[in-house]
């Protein structure tokens, strides 16, 4: 299923839509990307083997949008899919959009202006407003207020990564190859620390740019995958023999802070147990007392909370009895370090 290849212009920009299910909302990024002001771009839409009504709902799309192009593919994951939009773009540059997500109209123009100001940049970067599975606003999130230059060190620390909020030079995805379908959900996270180590450089565009659509199968929602995967993703970088000194210095700060970031997700998902195993594995690499790890370990949640646009009540976290567990075992590790890590 696909539509006539005969554009009238080259595309700049490829919209990739990798899409599995996911009918009820396809529509609404399908339109969200038809309504930019910026015009020059084609949709490749890669249905990963939907059995829903994914493909009589993109072939009504193609019929009527000699822009849009649907490819269908196996079930192989949305590293996958992307991979293959990749390999199908014709544009110099690349967008992703989860088809659960919607484009704000200006997005593409305003991306593409950045990229036209800094020649050498690969990566365009933007903020993104958090929505409901009704589409209803959250909160917005604005990256570069704390991440305020894109580097290296900054990917690893902060990991501000949204693909939906992105504009990538395909050139530069070619080289990397793509993402890598071993890590999901947090191959987006990989591909762009393997691309920061190659020297792609990146920009942001201090502007919301994108809906982020919360639901209970998006990624973000699937706490204990996510959090292996990211853990496994630091690991893999840091197993790296090349790694430039600087960063090699970083790594205790990286995994510390990487840990803390996961067991405060695995709270909010749910996983009580697990989050006192990774705040456990995070005291190994921890700068601080243990009196001083705990009193951190909260406020962090009570940051990443606010930053996540989650209501947090630090008095119900220390009544936990996981988090009792915690200081328990802290206060026997300030009479025994020798149980860091452990």
């Amino acid at each position: 299923m696909s539509q006539s290849p005969n554009l009238p212009l080259q595309p700049l920009v490829s919209v990739v839509i990798p899409s599995y299910n996911c009918a009820a909302y396809l529509p609404e990024a399908l339109d969200s990307v038809l309504a930019q002001s910026y015009a020059n771009f084609e949709i490749l839409v890669i249905d990963d083997g939907s059995t829903d009504q994914t493909a009589k709902l993109l072939q009504a799309y193609c019929d009527q949008h000699r822009n849009i192009t649907a490819i269908r593919q196996q079930n192989q994951g949305v590293a996958l899919a992307r991979n293959h939009g990749i390999q199908q773009a014709k544009g110099e540059w690349v967008a992703f959009l989860d088809a659960d997500d919607m484009l704000l109209p200006d997005k593409l123009a305003a991306q593409l202006a950045v990229a036209t100001a800094h020649p050498t940049a690969g990566i365009i970067h933007s903020g993104w407003q958090r929505v409901d599975s009704q589409g209803n606003f959250q909160l917005n999130v604005e990256p570069w207020y704390w991440v305020p230059n894109l580097t290296l060190e900054s990917w690893l620390r902060w990991k501000p990564v949204l693909p939906s909020a992105m504009l990538f030079r395909r050139q530069w995805l070619l080289k990397a190859g793509g993402f890598d379908p071993r890590f999901p959900p947090a191959e987006d996270t990989d591909l762009v620390l393997r691309l920061a180590l190659m020297g792609c450089e990146a920009k942001w565009l201090p502007q919301v740019t994108v809906k982020y659509r919360q639901h209970d199968s998006s990624a973000m929602h699937k706490g204990l995958p996510q959090a292996k995967s990211l853990a496994a993703v630091i690991d893999q970088f840091f197993q790296q023999p090349d790694l430039p000194e600087p960063i090699r210095w970083l790594e205790s700060q990286i995994r510390y802070n990487t840990l803390v970031w996961i067991a405060w997700y695995l709270h909010y998902t749910g996983h009580q147990a697990e989050m006192v195993s990774h705040l456990k594995q995070a005291a190994a690499y921890s700068p601080y007392s243990p009196f001083e790890m705990l009193v951190h370990w909260a406020d962090s949640f009570t940051g990443f909370a606010q930053s996540w646009g989650s209501e947090f009540d630090a008095d119900a976290l220390t009544r936990l009895p996981e988090w009792q567990e915690l200081a328990e075992w802290l206060l026997k590790l300030s009479r025994d370090p020798a149980l860091r890590g452990r």
